[in-house]
């Protein structure tokens, strides 16, 4: 694959890194060198981790490459999904418009609260006792 048809982008869920290639091809879907059904085991994090395309229609025209690390399956489907959206708009800019109405564009801010000092965790208490 040549450089010219080849669309590289970084998708980024929780503590999930996907550094995701694309090019012109058949709908393969490799995911750190698996398949995506070998590598997402359960349904519902391939549908998330193919809705851009899904939605876009691209299901069988490109070739999607994944090095996916960190965070678990759920975060790294949000991660190759976001990773896709934005190799979408590379290839199509005009994929924008729909890719931002269903809100795949902008990265998921949530993460993980931290656990606070002197506390059971970051919401949770110690049980009080008056006596």
């Amino acid at each position: 694959m040549d450089q010219g048809n080849m669309f590289y982008a970084t998708g980024k869920r929780k503590n999930a890194i996907a550094r995701t290639w694309m090019s012109p091809g058949k709908g393969e879907i490799i995911i750190n060198n698996k398949p995506i059904e070998e590598y997402f085991t359960v349904e519902s994090t391939r549908k998330l981790a193919t809705q851009a395309l899904v939605l876009t229609n691209n299901m069988s025209t490109f070739d999607v490459k994944v090095r996916v690390i960190g965070g678990g399956y759920s975060g790294q489907a949000g991660a190759v999904r976001h990773g896709i959206t934005r190799a979408l708009i590379q290839t199509d800019p005009d994929l924008r418009q729909s890719l931002k109405k269903a809100g795949f564009i902008k990265r998921d801010p949530r993460a993980k609260e931290r656990k606070k000092y002197g506390q059971k965790g970051a919401r949770a208490r110690f049980q009080f006792s008056k006596r």
